[in-house]
């Protein structure tokens, strides 16, 4: 079946599943059994402060989502519809999707470290000083500026329901990845996906761990584009300038902040390029 122009009328008519939704009893269950786990092994996986600045964080994107979902939609039907595009509404469009947004989430996740702008709606993530299933849930209020990175996706012409089904089992995929409990898997896992010792790395402040290990779900795009670091020393979580709080609203903004002091510094154009898409912490004013 091939869609051909989509309208606002069409979008309500379609059926989204809500699978993040369905998944969270799964997740919530899972965080309480790694707690329960870390405790038995006398390992401090948890802190409760921390735990309850990710709960509140996650449950303000799940509002955001809410708010704005009728305005992504809207603005996937003007890309949509200017497209020449349509790939078949079939089991393997839904395959390719996810390869190609998992691409696609790679380069976003790239220049969400690498330009101040969009680290500003990535560093929430990384705000905690601990890694466990709770970590997933930090996600910025604000990362949905990033939707431009997926406008290719939209352009080659994958139907709305294909194209959400597949960044949804992307989100999904991320949450089991951040864990201590599970350590290196065998080799040919490790080799293309995107575990947790992959992930661990991500998250350290170590000197040769930042940077490193982009991938949401397959590891391949990091081990073709140089930025692949493998787990070796004991991983350091944070960020390298620690927040030292444990307020949501804080957490989430205190990048936008600091972005808006140093623009009111600029005295040229080529100041505000700087601050707004140089790497983070390189502009001096």
């Amino acid at each position: 079946m091939v869609f051909d122009q989509l309208s606002m009328q069409t979008i309500k008519d379609l059926d989204f599943p809500p699978i993040i939704l369905y998944a969270i009893p799964v997740m919530l269950s899972l965080v309480f059994l790694e707690w329960f786990i870390g405790n038995y092994q006398k390992k401090k996986l948890y802190d409760g402060k921390d735990f309850l600045s990710s709960a509140a964080i996650g449950v303000g994107n799940l509002l955001v989502d809410l708010v704005i979902k009728a305005g992504i939609l809207g603005l996937f039907i003007i890309f949509y519809n200017l497209s020449p595009l349509r790939i078949p509404y079939t089991w393997w469009s839904l395959v390719l999707a996810f390869v190609v947004i998992d691409f696609l989430r790679y380069w976003a996740h790239r220049w969400g470290h690498e330009w101040r702008m969009f680290w500003a709606t990535h560093v929430t993530h990384h705000s905690s000083e601990n890694y466990n299933f709770s970590v997933s849930f930090r996600l910025s209020w604000t990362q949905h500026i990033k939707f431009i990175f997926y406008i290719p996706a939209i352009m080659l012409g994958f139907h709305p329901v294909i194209f959400f089904i597949a960044n949804q089992l992307e989100v999904l995929y991320q949450f089991w990845i951040h864990t201590e409990l599970i350590r290196k898997l065998p080799a040919p896992i490790e080799f293309i996906f995107v575990t947790p010792s992959h992930h661990r790395v991500h998250h350290g402040r170590n000197p040769k761990y930042i940077d490193k290990n982009y991938g949401s779900t397959f590891i391949i795009w990091d081990r073709i584009f140089g930025t692949f670091q493998k787990e070796e020393e004991q991983v350091d979580y944070g960020i390298t300038t620690p927040p030292n709080s444990y307020n949501p609203v804080y957490l989430n903004f205190h990048e936008w902040k600091a972005i808006f002091q140093d623009l009111k510094k600029a005295r040229r154009a080529g100041d505000v390029v700087k601050i707004l898409f140089g790497y983070p912490g390189s502009w001096k004013g």
